[in-house]
């Protein structure tokens, strides 16, 4: 096997002792140092009290944002955290008037569900809802993607890796489209960022989205919102609260008066304990370099791909390494029953209906442990209960 220089931080997470864990796109391991945060978290909330909010805890949003800021190529200060994902894309919704004649919203059928929802939702507010339909439920065609977007489109949003398939879309030509008919856009980063290389400024994106529970390891109930500097001035969220008020302690009853910073689209009080827990994960991120934990991602996905191929399992997703993010999707009959005979095993994946089973190797993992996982699975698929499930998928597959 290949050297492998990032092994060293396999002491960093303790459920790689007990676990082949292969499901950092769902939940990235837990750092070691994150049960440290959080009691430094407790620590100060026992001892400083009220008086913590003063001493760090009302700039966590910015401070934290910044450690993101720096694994998606955001300045300082461009970046602020939400409680999740569905609230910073809630916020940038929030934003347009959708009842004007530019009312379109050009997305993809595969992006994330949660986003689709409020998409959704904002029909009822006059939004006209353009959907991209895929023709194999894996990959977006990139000219029917373009085509959709015209002078009537207001904001485009897409996953720059699809969540089902690992596919990685070309967000530049996305943003090149949009931005020559006056279209914005707004880019969901939750499947690459920690895994793949990306550079917010530098694709000229209106807007991202994403949050810390997979590649970046840093748990649930911190995501993040990057908005290009140059929108701040004219944008108004009307999903909003007194942290994004100009002067939040002056405690003003009447219309608010904007932050003049990133601020102005934050809402309520922060969730404090989850950005101390995800710091951990953010600096070890930054520290190792998103470049070279791609590289052993393409080089470890491309070798689950030849597993896949010798054990004669399909491969769902992406083949090639340059359309496909930190995961492999794999069809295997009843992924359900077969996900949940792995767990059983220690054996960490999961499954998603139309896809199959998804598998992702990360920065922590050994080769042995994908030559592991692939006895496991063949045993599993193999076994009489794994033969009796396979003989009919699953209803929702």
């Amino acid at each position: 096997m290949a050297t492998d220089d990032l092994l060293h931080w396999r002491s960093e997470f303790p459920i790689l002792a007990n676990s082949v864990y292969l499901i950092s796109h769902s939940l990235g391991a837990m750092p070691r140092r994150a049960r440290d945060r959080l009691e430094e978290y407790a620590d100060t909330w026992a001892s400083r009290g009220i008086r913590a909010w003063a001493e760090g805890w009302w700039e966590l949003p910015r401070t934290v944002g910044d450690l993101i800021g720096r694994i998606i190529g955001a300045g300082q200060g461009e970046v602020v955290m939400h409680q999740n994902q569905s609230i910073a894309q809630a916020t940038v919704l929030s934003a347009f008037d959708w009842r004007s004649p530019r009312n379109g919203i050009v997305t993809e059928r595969l992006n994330f569900p949660s986003n689709l929802y409020l998409f959704h939702a904002l029909e009822q507010e006059g939004a006209r809802l353009v959907t991209v339909e895929s023709d194999d439920g894996m990959t977006v065609p990139l000219d029917r993607l373009l085509a959709a977007i015209d002078e009537t489109t207001r904001l485009v949003s897409v996953s720059h890796v699809v969540f089902k398939s690992a596919f990685i879309q070309d967000i530049a030509a996305v943003i090149r489209r949009a931005h020559e008919v006056g279209a914005l856009v707004l880019v969901d980063l939750y499947q690459s960022a920690g895994t793949l290389p990306v550079d917010v400024r530098a694709l000229g994106a209106d807007f991202a989205t994403g949050g810390s529970v997979k590649w970046l390891c840093g748990g649930p109930g911190a995501g993040y919102l990057y908005v290009r500097r140059e929108h701040w001035d004219s944008l108004r969220p009307r999903l909003t609260g007194w942290m994004a008020h100009r002067a939040p302690f002056a405690f003003e009853d009447r219309p608010i008066d904007y932050a003049e910073d990133a601020y102005r689209f934050l809402n309520g009080s922060p969730n404090v304990p989850a950005l101390y827990a995800a710091r951990s994960g953010y600096e070890i991120v930054g520290e190792i370099g998103v470049e070279a934990i791609r590289a052993k991602s393409v080089r470890q996905t491309q070798y689950l791909v030849s597993l896949a191929d010798a054990a004669g399992i399909r491969v769902a997703g992406p083949r090639e390494s340059s359309q496909r993010g930190g995961t492999v999707t794999l069809d295997v009959p009843s992924g359900h029953a077969v996900a949940a005979a792995l767990a059983a095993r220690d054996v960490l994946i999961d499954y998603r209906p139309g896809a199959g089973i998804r598998v992702s190797p990360h920065f922590y993992t050994s080769d042995e442990e994908l030559d592991s996982f692939v006895d496991h699975l063949t045993q599993v698929m193999a076994s009489p209960a794994g033969r009796s499930a396979g003989a009919v998928r699953s209803a929702v597959y």
